[in-house]
């Protein structure tokens, strides 16, 4: 969502497209119809894994707090009233749209057979800035594909680590994970490079929109904010992965946001 934001008003403002609440609304709904499908999809057909870790037993489905149909049903609604929002937004959107369902309900799967899972969720969740700029321009430019990238390697290396949680339960149950293939050590060890890679794009991106000042600000916070969560998880204590994946993650997205959009506004 956070992301989404800049994508919109980097449409607006930065390019001069004005802002339109109706089509801010649908924006913001698709965000919410997409991810509500793609969480809920990620527990159904993972519901015999939850089942069997410990640590995702309690969910909703293996818990039966929540049966089968109804989470089909509740994904099958959001996908339809994702689909027809995005055709009061414009039609290279609705057009789009099932691609964009395809990716972000696809990444469920992929933990199956390969341990690149975590960057087909950075690519799922890399649409919002371009979805967003979509909705208010119609065609794509530079300045938004570069904060997807920023998104893709921000979301892919945080997965990284949460995976770390699972890491005996992956191997054990023959799915597939960057833990799992290249054990605590290594997945640490890329998560590290690819939050690299996500800072020197945070950098590229201030320098080729020219933003003001203030982005500068929200970058730095965001990038500390990195290397803070990689303070927190070390090879012996994973202990505060939560603290990390959540917390931190979240505070940083809005932040980096919140700056952002203020610098959209002031350049």
């Amino acid at each position: 969502m956070p992301f989404a934001l800049i994508g919109f008003m980097l449409a607006v403002w930065y390019e001069n497209k004005g802002f339109e609440t109706k089509l801010f609304v649908c924006v913001l709904l698709c965000m919410i119809f997409a991810r509500s499908a793609a969480m809920a999809f990620n527990r159904l057909i993972d519901a015999r894994f939850d089942a069997l870790n410990p640590r995702t037993a309690t969910r909703e489905i293996p818990a039966g707090i929540i049966g089968k149909n109804q989470a089909a049903l509740f994904i099958t609604l959001n996908c339809l009233l994702f689909i027809t929002t995005t055709w009061f937004i414009n039609k290279t959107c609705f057009y789009l749209s099932p691609l964009a369902l395809f990716i972000i309900l696809f990444y469920s799967y992929t933990k199956r057979f390969t341990a690149l899972c975590h960057f087909v969720l950075g690519v799922g969740l890399a649409l919002a800035p371009i979805g967003a700029y979509l909705a208010v321009t119609n065609y794509f430019s530079v300045i938004p594909i570069l904060f997807s990238f920023i998104v893709f390697t921000w979301v892919a290396g945080f997965d990284i680590l949460y995976a770390l949680q699972d890491e005996d339960f992956d191997k054990g149950n023959q799915l597939h994970s960057v833990p799992a293939a290249l054990g605590r050590k290594g997945g640490i060890y890329l998560s590290t490079i690819v939050h690299i890679i996500t800072a020197s794009l945070t950098l590229s991106v201030g320098w080729v929109a020219s933003f003001h000042y203030v982005y500068w600000i929200g970058a730095t916070v965001f990038i500390a904010l990195l290397i803070y969560q990689h303070i927190l998880i070390k090879p012996n204590d994973i202990s505060k992965i939560n603290m990390a994946f959540a917390t931190v993650n979240g505070i940083a997205g809005i932040v980096f946001a919140l700056f952002t959009v203020w610098a959209i506004y002031l350049t």
